[in-house]
């Protein structure tokens, strides 16, 4: 094959591979079911309520087992909220294959 040729082929397979989901997923226009982004929304708003909570509680009266708990909660808390932010995850076989089409291309 012809190098031309496998560039084409690249070049299709990599318009399909993104433009194939957008097409196949379900779009509906239902208002009584509430999307996941809502939802993170509403668990990340009730999550930094509980912190604010702890934050304005009088630690002083609190015993060394309930302290230890509250610093577990916190962590926890701010893990999943970390957790909610989302963003970009990229596999390292992606991470790979990125370099080599920017090597060959550049």
């Amino acid at each position: 094959m012809k190098l031309k040729n496998i560039w084409r082929i690249t070049l299709v397979l990599m318009i399909l591979a993104t433009s194939l989901p957008a097409i196949s997923s379900n779009i509906t226009s239902d208002p009584t079911k509430s999307s996941p982004a809502k939802n993170t929304e509403l668990r990340t708003q009730q999550l930094m309520q509980r912190l604010e909570e702890i934050k304005a509680s009088d630690k002083s009266e609190l015993t060394r087992l309930e302290k230890k708990n509250l610093r577990k909660e916190v962590k926890e808390i701010k893990k999943e909220m970390a957790a909610n932010k989302g963003g970009i995850y990229l596999s390292i076989g992606a991470v790979i294959i990125i370099i080599l089409l920017l090597i060959l291309l550049l």
